[in-house]
C-alpha cells in the first residue's frame, strides 16, 4: 500500500467531513503541531525540509497567544522558536518579518479576535483543539471562521487510535506538512510516522462520529453520573456538581468534593482508587504525565510560579469524564467511592 496515496485519499474526505480544504493524520495532536510548525517554517522546498530543526535564514518564531505550554516541545522540536504572550495587544506587538505561525488553543470571542489579528498580518493560524470532540459539530466550527490550520486528537474524546490525531486547513500548508513528515526520509518529523492503522483508524472514527447523534449519548452519559453522585452523596459530607463544560471534553462531567469530617486527601482516595481491583482512574488535580519543571501559562524567560492549568481540576476534588464509561461501570465506580470515602468519615 502506498502511504503517499492513502494519506492524499484519507485526506479528501477528512476535508469532506470538516469542511476544510485538505486533511492528513499525524501521530496524534502533538505531532500535527510539529508538522504544522515545520510546514510553516521550510513548506515544500526539499533543501529547507532538510535543513531543519537548523533555521538560519528562515522565519522561525511562532508566537504563543496563551503563554507557554506544555506541549510547545512539538514547535521547539521542529525548530521553532517561541515568542509567548497573554493578550490581543501582545500578539499583535509580537507579529514581525520572521514570525512564521501563531499557535492558540483559545475558543470563542477570543480565537475571533486571534484570528482577525493574524489574518490581518497574513501569518498563519494554529488551532489546538486537541480535545475538541464531542461534539462533532466543532470538527468544522475552524474550517468556518477561516482558521489556516487546526487539529484535533484522536485519543481523546474521538476515540480512535490513541497514537493518532489530525491535520486540518488550508491545502498549500497541508502539503507542506506531508512533504516535512513520514514516509520522507530525512524530514524533520520523520519520527511521528503513522501507518495504515493509524490513518484508517482515525477516518472509521471520524465517520462513526459524523452519524452520531450528541444528544442521545449524552443523555446516557447523564444517567452514568448521576448514579455515581447519588451513590457518593449518602456518605455525609460528600457534594457533587455534574456540568458539561463547553470548551473541551464537552460531555456530562462529575466532580466530587468532601469537607473536613472525612479525613481523606486527593491523592489517598486516588491512590486506593487505582489500587483495588479492577483499577479506577479519575482526573484530580495532579496530572502524573505532566514534566514537573513545566509552568503552564509562563510569559519570559523565567517561568512564573503558576497553579496547574484552569482546565485540570482544583487540588480538593476529582473529576469523572462520563464518555470513558461502559454500562455497568458507573455502579461499580459508585460502590467503591461509597466505601472509601465512608471509611475514612470521622465518628460524630
Amino acid at each position: 500500500m502506498d502511504i503517499w496515496e492513502l494519506q492524499r485519499a484519507v485526506g479528501k474526505r477528512l476535508a469532506e467531513l470538516s469542511g476544510a480544504e485538505a486533511g492528513m493524520v499525524t501521530s496524534g495532536a502533538a505531532g500535527a503541531i510539529a508538522a504544522a510548525t515545520a510546514a510553516c517554517i521550510a513548506g515544500t522546498d526539499p533543501a529547507k525540509v532538510w535543513q531543519l530543526p537548523d533555521t538560519t535564514g528562515l522565519k522561525s518564531e511562532v508566537v504563543l497567544t496563551e503563554g507557554r505550554s506544555a506541549f510547545d516541545s512539538a514547535i521547539r522540536l521542529a525548530g521553532g522558536k517561541v515568542v509567548p504572550v497573554r493578550t490581543v495587544e501582545g500578539l499583535q506587538s509580537a507579529l514581525n518579518a520572521n514570525t512564521a505561525m501563531v499557535y492558540t488553543m483559545s475558543k470563542g470571542d477570543f480565537l475571533e479576535k486571534i484570528l482577525a489579528v493574524t489574518k490581518k498580518a497574513r501569518v498563519p493560524l494554529l488551532v489546538d483543539w486537541a480535545d475538541g470532540i464531542p461534539p462533532m459539530s466543532r470538527f468544522s466550527e475552524p474550517a468556518k471562521m477561516g482558521v489556516e490550520l487546526y487539529t484535533v486528537s484522536g485519543g481523546k474524546g474521538l476515540c480512535g487510535p490513541q497514537c493518532a490525531g489530525v491535520l486540518l486547513g488550508r491545502k498549500d500548508l497541508i502539503e507542506a506538512a506531508l512533504a516535512n513528515c513520514s514516509p520522507w526520509e530525512g524530514a524533520v518529523c520523520r519520527p511521528m510516522k503513522v501507518g495504515k492503522e493509524e490513518i484508517m483508524g482515525m477516518l472509521a472514527a471520524l465517520e462513526a462520529w459524523s452519524k452520531m447523534d450528541t444528544a442521545v449519548l449524552n443523555q446516557e452519559w447523564n444517567k452514568y453520573v448521576k448514579r455515581i453522585a447519588t451513590m457518593v452523596e449518602s456518605v455525609r459530607g460528600v457534594t457533587t456538581e455534574i456540568t458539561v463544560p463547553t470548551e473541551e471534553n464537552s460531555c456530562p462531567t462529575l466532580t466530587v468534593k468532601w469537607d473536613r469530617t472525612i479525613n481523606l486527601t486527593v491523592e489517598e482516595c486516588v491512590k486506593q482508587l487505582r489500587g483495588g481491583d479492577p483499577r479506577i482512574e479519575v482526573l484530580s488535580g495532579n496530572n502524573p504525565s505532566l514534566v514537573p519543571a513545566v509552568h503552564e501559562g509562563a510569559v519570559g524567560p523565567e517561568p512564573e510560579k503558576r497553579s496547574a492549568a484552569p482546565r485540570r481540576p482544583g487540588a480538593t476534588e476529582i473529576r469523572l469524564l462520563s464518555m470513558n464509561l461502559q454500562p455497568g461501570e458507573d455502579m461499580l465506580i459508585g460502590r467503591r467511592l461509597r466505601e472509601i470515602l465512608g471509611a475514612a468519615r470521622k465518628p460524630a
